[in-house]
């Protein structure tokens, strides 16, 4: 297919081309091929470099006096009357005072006045109408909608108040914001271990962590209130209990958009669940197969509940093949690799970049586009660290903004905003809204920015991690009892790795289930093992000092 060509330039005496500049590099994101003719070009020189280059666009831009611009423009419009007869389309973009002139031609198909954001400016450029829209304008799955929205992330953010009125006032006001793709329903604690046992909810605890769900009437009522605007998709966690009948109850009420579970968390050993650690990671395995079954995209978010315990980045990385690896073996066909940056705090960019090509290098291989061996894609997600947040609200939007940037090097297909106010108190309606402007800007920043993950120092990190993290993973193998085929898999073995320390963080001291052993340090930026002397120490060295203690075996 011939590539569109787009001809753009600052009309007559004009010398402001950022916007013009910004309008081509979205085009080319788009894919037309652009020429940019400069600042203050002639009506003429314009029209003839668009009959020289066959072009199927024109874009032309004006910001100085209103008057003068209307009478520049009166005169383009007669002079490209004919291209304008013989489908050529021309899109204007000024100041609002401008751009009120230009409407009164009925010639431009298109006029910016610099209040759109990218993505809208995208969308008319991907031929997709930007005008207002229904339900039916909007996919209502998150793989078509990332397909809409590339090359740009979906966005999406946690949202859920302590009553059910204020969520419901508050996810329609985010959804009529337009800055939103995905709702992250935040539910109480009950709501997730308790939804189908009324008899164990405790009154005083209503509403602690999130919205009081106690019906499934409520989640539809839930949903029904995104109904409009940009029509967000909605999504909620897997509960702590009643796993697949809670399962079924979300994927009827929200059209949950996709599924997000743990591996190891969930339970008796974070306190968030009655299940303990063995069991917990069978029925978390049930439930990726219940999803997978149905087509519905998975997510673990494993890794980064290490990474919040101060475990080593090793361990982070090899949480995150683990959760990849049953997701497949569970016939996920959808997996949404989670990715938290800043997780620990005080975690260097340079070296959480690594940690994360680390780990994607490490998942790519079991990808999978066979309809007979079984399809198996990797979305990626990245998101900031929910302990990385200052409290202070001005500090905070400089790291969303900082944060972000750097995690755009990944290509995210989706970007879950943790929210300027984490550290401050849970995110309002208002604070939802403007944590996504913060971002938006942070993502249009980026693009096209140098390529940071080939720096040297990030390189050689990535490297070393992947060494490290298949030593930790093959000793979790080698724990596995006579018989069993997959260790990986096996909920047994991944429960011994807790228990002998091989899968250790330093915060699961005194846990009933983990070891919390391990000592860690921030060291040139990373998280890594350490001995008691505080001295890195390398896997080789601390699994074989497990494995040298009294009663360990394989």
């Amino acid at each position: 297919m011939k590539q569109k060509t787009i001809v753009a330039a600052a009309l007559g005496e004009c010398v402001h081309i950022a916007g013009v500049i910004n309008f081509l590099r979205l085009a080319e994101l788009a894919g037309w091929k652009t020429i940019f003719l400069g600042p203050a070009v002639s009506i003429q020189s314009v029209i003839e470099t668009a009959r020289k280059e066959n072009a199927e666009m024109v874009g032309v831009s004006y910001r100085l006096t209103p008057e003068t611009g209307e009478r520049l423009l009166g005169q383009f419009a007669e002079e490209a009357s004919d291209l304008h007869d013989s489908g050529v389309r021309f899109a204007f973009g000024g100041t609002p005072p401008v751009v009120e002139r230009a409407v009164r031609l009925s010639f431009f198909e298109k006029l910016f006045d610099g209040s759109e954001s990218p993505d809208q400016v995208l969308a008319y450029l991907k031929g997709q109408s930007t005008d207002s829209k229904s339900e039916m304008d909007y996919p209502q799955n998150v793989i078509d909608r990332i397909h809409l929205r590339n090359p740009f992330p979906i966005l999406r953010h946690h949202f859920g108040l302590p009553t059910l009125e204020a969520t419901l006032e508050g996810i329609q006001q985010i959804a009529e914001a337009n800055v939103i793709d995905v709702i992250s329903l935040g539910t109480d604690q009950d709501a997730q271990e308790n939804f189908f046992h009324p008899e164990k909810q405790d009154p005083r605890r209503k509403g602690a962590g999130g919205v009081p769900v106690r019906s499934a009437e409520d989640f539809q009522a839930l949903y029904q209130a995104s109904r409009t605007g940009n029509y967000p998709i909605m999504r909620a966690y897997s509960g702590s209990d009643d796993f697949i009948e809670y399962a079924k109850l979300l994927t009827r009420t929200i059209n949950n958009a996709w599924c997000a579970i743990p591996l190891f968390w969930f339970n008796q050993m974070d306190k968030r669940g009655p299940w303990d650690l063995q069991g917990s990671i069978a029925e978390h395995q049930k439930v990726m197969a219940w999803y997978g079954d149905k087509n519905i995209p998975v997510e673990l978010n494993e890794p980064h509940h290490w990474g919040m315990r101060d475990s080593s980045d090793v361990v982070f990385v090899a949480a995150a093949y683990l959760s990849a690896y049953n997701a497949r073996k569970f016939g996920v066909k959808d997996y949404i690799a989670q990715m938290m940056f800043n997780c620990p705090p005080g975690t260097a960019d340079a070296m959480d970049l690594a940690k994360m090509l680390a780990l994607l290098e490490m998942i790519e291989p079991l990808t999978s586009h066979d309809a007979v061996k079984g399809e198996f894609r990797i979305w990626r997600q990245t998101r900031i660290g929910l302990l990385s947040h200052p409290v202070d609200l001005d500090a905070a939007r400089g790291h969303l903004a900082a944060s972000t940037y750097l995690q755009m090097s990944l290509k995210p297909h989706i970007y879950h905003i943790v929210g300027h106010t984490e550290a401050n108190h849970a995110a309002t309606a208002p604070d939802v809204i403007e944590a996504s402007k913060i971002v938006r800007r942070a993502i249009t920043d980026a693009q096209g920015a140098p390529n940071m993950a080939l720096a040297p120092e990030v390189q050689a990190r990535k490297e070393f991690l992947i060494e490290e993290t298949w030593t930790l993973l093959k000793a979790i193998q080698s724990m596995a009892r006579p018989g069993v085929i997959d260790p990986w898999c096996d909920p047994e073995t991944l429960t011994r790795s807790v228990a002998l320390g091989l899968m250790d963080a330093p915060q699961l001291r005194n846990n009933q289930y983990g070891r919390g052993q391990v000592k860690t340090q921030i060291i040139k930026g990373a998280c890594q093992e350490v001995d008691d002397d505080g001295k890195p120490i390398s896997q080789k060295e601390r699994i074989a000092k497990i494995l040298s203690k009294k009663g360990v075996r394989k």
